[in-house]
């Protein structure tokens, strides 16, 4: 297996879209946001504080759902960079006279603090990270022994049926690739995290026209590949663009354009660090208390 995946994104081009300021959450991040917080249903443990990574591209929706889940509880916004973090603070802060602002707490920043969260929900971020093993790491890192991580991302079925077309007309790719389920379970265990558990599903949009197709596209990202076309597109290409795509008009949805997206829900926690044996091991004093903590019982399940 190799270390670099996904294998096809452009650090620079992903840097680029990181820096795009946002109006609003997209559609499709909001609703995967929503079932993933069904999920948090089937897991017995409530977290006191967590991390809400970059809510201003996973789903600012998301975040009462959160907080209605979780009352009382401390969440750090993981925001940037400042010009998009300060629009998604203006419409998820309360003001002091709201009920909400008194039954638990909101701090902001761009690195969460290290080792304090119970849970680090991060929804539709993997898929355009340019080094998504390092994000793992931070992550890892953000959480405490026996907390969680809950993830989504786009799966490699997404945009089947651009891609084809694609190909068909000898066009470079219309997006970068998206990495398979099997590959993010890997890589969590590489990460340090234990007992991952990945699951997906497939959402079919469809669309009146190619210029609404390409608009919900652009809301939900951008081709990071490194082989896509260097230049600007002219109107004449743009126009053949539309053209093609109504050959994705699909019978069954009354002639409406269909896109499929390949939906991976992942979720893992942070074992007890383990300790090298050697013929003469030294532990700090964090290290020993943490090895008497493991000692205890847990509470049961995820």
């Amino acid at each position: 297996m190799t270390t670099e995946r996904p294998p096809t994104i452009d650090p620079l081009a992903a840097a680029r879209w990181q820096r795009l300021p946002l109006s609003d959450s997209p559609w499709l991040h909001e609703e995967v946001a929503r079932r993933m917080e069904e999920r948090l249903a089937w897991i017995m443990r409530q977290p006191q504080n967590w991390v809400h990574w970059e809510p201003q591209r996973g789903g600012l929706q998301a975040q009462a759902l959160l907080q209605r889940r979780y009352p009382g509880s401390e969440c750090f916004l993981a925001l940037s960079p400042e010009e998009i973090a300060q629009g998604a603070i203006k419409k998820i802060a309360k003001p002091w006279w709201h009920p909400a602002r008194w039954r638990g707490g909101l701090r902001y920043g761009a690195v969460p603090p290290r080792g304090a969260a119970q849970m680090l929900w991060a929804n539709m971020a993997l898929h355009m990270a340019a080094d998504p093993q390092a994000l793992l790491a931070r992550w890892h890192e953000a959480l405490a022994v026996d907390g969680f991580l809950m993830f989504s991302c786009l799966g490699p079925d997404t945009l089947r049926e651009l891609r084809a077309l694609y190909q068909v007309l000898g066009w470079p790719a219309p997006s970068h690739e998206f990495t398979d389920m099997h590959d993010w379970g890997d890589m969590l265990v590489q990460a340090g995290f234990a007992e991952p558990v990945m699951d997906m599903e497939r959402i079919e949009l469809t669309f009146e026209t190619p210029q609404r197709l390409l608009q919900e596209l652009r809301e939900l990202g951008r081709n990071l590949h490194p082989q896509r076309f260097p230049g600007l597109r002219g109107r004449g290409w743009r126009e053949r663009l539309h053209q093609a795509l109504q050959q994705l008009a699909d019978p069954a949805q009354d002639g409406r354009l269909k896109l499929t997206f390949e939906i991976i829900y992942g979720h893992a926690f942070k074992p007890q660090p383990r300790i090298p044996v050697a013929a003469e091991t030294a532990l700090s004093l964090e290290e020993m208390r943490q090895t008497l903590r493991q000692r205890k019982p847990k509470e049961p399940g995820l």
